[in-house]
């Protein structure tokens, strides 16, 4: 069991009246309210934490404070006040998330399960007290410290892909899967201006039919080693075998019928259910599937786009197979992000390295060209030479209001 304090409500410091930006929380042996560890050491760290700078997120104020404890390890706590509730995260460890609110215990935070652990979260938010003392007193030697000393295996930084191509000769390259003559064919239509031009990628009229019969092709173009792929099967029977499943009632209007595709698409069909993918032909998880969507082309009412999407690199080649074999039949078709398509074939994109205990590569926003994120030290024998070529995230500045 933990030891417990008491608040000390005479001097009115009770869980009620606590401000952890502006009040230390008062420790008694003589008060009737019982406090645990886990809650006097939080609060006593989010009332030091209030007398530093935050950054603001919509209106909520954040900290983000990273700190070394007594053997030198390094740690990184995420902190998000939202009106009056305190969230607070251990980024680099496994503690989870817990709240803390001003009358009430902390917490874990919700849908967090429960990361707490006897005396883990107590030591870490006693090493980071001791930090902030140390800012307190000089906070550009503590921030020349974090930016010197915090591992690199924990930062957010982007390599372009040229470097990473010429320096790791075995690095899978999605232009010599697709091969010379295909990866070629798919530059010069982006540059050619094909994906922009309303002819290629609408179609006036479809029915149910019509997007099997691309599902056929694309199923066909796009077969893996160990897909069962049997070409005798019509469109529509190898989307009921490949397909998610959640058809959203797709299957079920009348296959021939422009009129029914359209209602369908529009939403106002009686079997058009709502909550399924009837678009993701391939299954994978969230960012792992192909998706072969039809929506209506923008600003219109009229007609309908058709759109392959297949980003992750290892459906990539796969999508990009499809998209081929589709415009090759004469069918309208378009791709996602075409023009990131052509970087990432000629190696114009980035490669974005995330922190050890991450894989996704949704940190990084579009405009800085990432599609596939590295750990650190997946660089290997490498990494003193494609170092210097990593633009790395700035770290937070943690600095006395």
């Amino acid at each position: 069991m933990s030891p417990y304090f008491l608040i000390d409500s005479r001097a009115g410091a009770t869980i009620d009246s606590w401000d952890p930006v502006r009040t230390e929380v008062h420790m008694s042996i003589d008060s009737g309210t019982r406090v645990s560890t886990l809650d006097s050491t939080t609060h006593a760290f989010l009332a030091d934490l209030g007398s530093f700078a935050y950054e603001l997120s919509s209106l909520d104020h954040v900290w983000r404070v990273l700190f070394p404890d007594k053997k030198g390890e390094w740690h990184h706590v995420h902190v998000n006040k939202y009106q009056r509730i305190f969230y607070v995260t251990d980024v680099d460890g496994n503690r989870g998330s817990l709240e803390a609110e001003p009358g009430k215990p902390v917490r874990p935070a919700q849908g967090m399960g429960s990361p707490y652990m006897e005396g883990t979260w107590e030591p870490l938010f006693e090493a980071a007290r001791a930090w902030l003392s140390v800012v307190r007193k000089d906070w550009l030697k503590a921030n020349r410290r974090v930016h010197l000393e915090y591992p690199l295996q924990r930062r957010y930084g982007i390599v372009p892909s040229a470097i990473i191509r010429a320096l790791v000769p075995d690095i899978r390259r999605l232009d010599k899967e697709l091969g010379k003559s295909k990866s070629r064919k798919l530059v010069n239509l982006v540059e050619q201006g094909f994906f922009s031009k309303s002819e290629n990628t609408e179609v006036a009229a479809m029915t149910a039919a019509d997007y099997f019969r691309y599902c056929k092709i694309a199923y066909i173009a796009g077969k893996r080693k160990g897909d069962a792929v049997d070409e005798s099967l019509s469109g529509r029977q190898m989307y009921q075998r490949f397909a998610d499943g959640r058809h959203e009632g797709l299957l079920d209007i009348d296959p021939d019928s422009k009129e029914e595709f359209a209602r369908w698409i529009d939403g106002t069909h009686p079997k058009r259910d709502i909550g399924g993918h009837p678009w993701e032909i391939k299954r994978g998880g969230n960012s792992t599937h192909i998706d072969l969507s039809v929506y209506r082309p923008p600003y219109k009412k009229e007609g309908f786009v058709v759109e392959l999407r297949g980003e992750s690199s290892g459906r990539m080649v796969e999508t990009m197979r499809m998209f081929l074999a589709i415009q090759e039949a004469g069918l309208p078709i378009t791709m996602a992000n075409p023009e990131g398509v052509r970087k990432r074939l000629l190696a114009q994109d980035n490669i974005g390295i995330v922190p050890s205990n991450e894989y996704a590569n949704r940190h990084f926003l579009g405009e800085q060209d990432v599609f596939d994120a590295w750990h650190y030290d997946e660089l290997g024998r490498h990494k003193r030479r494609i170092r210097p070529f990593i633009t790395w995230e700035p770290l937070p500045i943690m600095k006395p209001a």
